[in-house]
């Protein structure tokens, strides 16, 4: 299995040997895990920019109160598809991607179990989001209905770019279901001999059950587009009041689909950062079994919440009562995950590298999410909370310093894996210390004028927020300027620099460590003894 390990860091493809062609075709046909791992990563940096320039346009708009910079209705087309970009184009690829690149290697397999359909799973994407893209270009605009795209606005009042956005959310669900398939077929038959599921790395479990949750929601949001579609241009009334339909019923099956949706852009994170914490604490990870156990009870539980998104649309009381008590339910296993990551930590020998200074402030800025998730679980108290900003301060604390701090993580963890070299760990510094004071400048501000009675996805705001909206913008501009140099750091690192060792995190800082025999698989994460 090391030769499987080892090919990791000489970059040299399995393709190459086989006449393949040179240039821009082998990258078009690779059926290779490690390519099209990198194709996927690249395409949610993309991604990740395009989507956070939209972010940057309503932070400019909000700058100051009054309409000073964009239109109302293309500031609504700005918070739709910066959603829409984020969730699909930017997270989920990005956990495909290193899906891709770390499942084979951890279980010893040679490759994904389905490598054409990866290719396939990939190559859907940039059309999708190409599409998505030019509905903006449309006359009337873009989807301008939010990214949740709730009916009657999706359906009476919308444009013509909806039968153009439905058809690319088709193709991305398309190409996660595919994703999905190829992990579960690999994880299931590709395992090394004494491999068992009990022995596999955590970030493999944790994508396991996320294909899973893939496979049972994404046939739920096809099916919630498509009934959008055809009251639109059908003259159905699945969701028109006037032919006997329900707009409620709109979002219900969007969250049935939409909560797991949650938890399909974090699990994979916890599996991340179950890799990484072990490594620099210089510990085995604390718990492995109640951390595997955890994450199933989280993806069973995440299709019993959906609901809670709708507390202020007149359920029943004992509806009301049972979203809530689940709701609070589903942070018991979280919280059994983040007292894992602090016990493997606790007495550890710990060194503070960038991978590891992104975990810890994962862990701590996610709890902030959770505590958060929590304080919106209460039925009453999310009466007053619902639809303002407090909202949205809470999912960017799960998902921005939650979904892609962990991938930040990851990324910096197995670069010198992937392309052979040492990152530039100074300009890394950087970019962690930048990130994390802006990414709270950003976000937390806004938990105060949530409290305060902001309301979300309006383009201008009261006076009183003014200051605290100044300072929120600021905050938002230099979070995103700062990740330039992650693309600076990563193009260094592509391009050359010290070489990577094959312990090349087992050292550090300089301390002698004293490795055991090399496991069967992932050799890279195997926790060493001190001398």
């Amino acid at each position: 299995m090391s030769s499987i390990e080892n090919s990791a860091t000489d970059h040299h493809d399995d393709h190459e040997h086989h006449g393949a062609p040179k240039g821009i075709m082998r990258w078009i046909l690779t059926t290779n895990h490690k390519d099209i791992g990198s194709l996927y990563l690249l395409f949610s940096l993309l991604m990740f920019f395009i989507g956070g320039a939209m972010a940057m346009v309503i932070r400019a708009e909000l700058f100051q109160p009054g309409l000073q910079i964009v239109e109302p209705n293309f500031f609504n087309q700005m918070t739709t598809v910066h959603g829409l970009i984020m969730v699909f184009g930017a997270v989920m690829p990005a956990f495909v991607g290193l899906a891709n690149w770390m499942v084979p290697m951890m279980i010893g397999a040679p490759d994904m179990a389905l490598p054409r359909m990866n290719n396939w799973s990939f190559w859907i994407l940039p059309f999708a989001f190409l599409i998505l893209l030019m509905s903006l270009f449309m006359e009337g605009g873009g989807p301008a209905f939010g990214w949740t795209f709730y009916a009657p606005l999706s359906t009476t009042y919308s444009g013509d770019s909806t039968a153009f956005f439905v058809f690319s959310v088709h193709i991305m669900g398309i190409s996660s279901i595919m994703g999905a398939i190829n992990v579960i077929v690999t994880i299931f038959n590709l395992r090394a001999p004494g491999m068992t599921f009990m022995k596999m790395p955590l970030f493999v479990w944790t994508w396991l059950i996320t294909a899973f949750l893939l496979i049972a929601v994404m046939p739920v949001l096809a099916g919630a587009v498509t009934m959008v579609l055809t009251d639109k241009y059908f003259a159905t009334s699945f969701f028109s009041a006037a032919g006997g339909g329900d707009p409620v019923l709109f979002q219900h099956i969007f969250w049935f689909f939409g909560h797991p949706e949650v938890y399909i852009m974090i699990l994979p994170a916890f599996g991340i950062i179950s890799q990484i914490v072990p490594t620099f604490s210089r510990k085995p990870l604390f718990g492995y079994s109640s951390m595997v156990y955890a994450t199933a009870s989280i993806a069973i539980l995440s299709f019993m919440v959906w609901a809670h998104h709708m507390f202020t649309t007149g359920m029943p009381l004992a509806g009301e009562l049972f979203f809530m008590y689940f709701t609070m339910l589903i942070s018991v296993p979280t919280g059994v995950k983040v007292f894992n990551w602090v016990a493997t930590m606790w007495r550890g020998a710990l060194t503070f590298e960038v991978p590891m200074m992104f975990s810890i402030a994962f862990i701590v800025l996610f709890t902030i999410g959770g505590l958060s998730g929590l304080m919106l679980a209460i039925t009453p108290a999310d009466f007053q909370y619902h639809d303002t900003y407090f909202v949205v301060a809470h999912f960017h604390y799960v998902l921005v310093t939650g979904a892609i701090f962990s991938i930040m993580a990851g990324a910096y963890y197995w670069l010198p894996k992937w392309t052979g070299h040492m990152f530039d760990e100074g300009l890394a510094k950087l970019h962690f210390w930048l990130s994390l004071v802006s990414v709270n400048v950003l976000f937390f501000p806004m938990h105060f004028v949530g409290l305060a009675g902001m309301p979300r996805r309006i383009p201008d705001y009261a006076t009183q927020f003014a200051d605290f909206n100044a300072i929120i913008s600021i905050g938002g501009f230099a979070f995103g300027l700062s990740q330039l140099l992650f693309v600076a750091v990563v193009y260094k690192c592509i391009k050359g620099g010290e070489k990577a060792t094959d312990q090349v995190w087992e050292g550090a800082e300089g301390l002698e460590w004293e490795v055991p025999s090399p496991a069967p698989y992932h050799t890279f994460e195997t926790p060493p003894t001190i001398k």
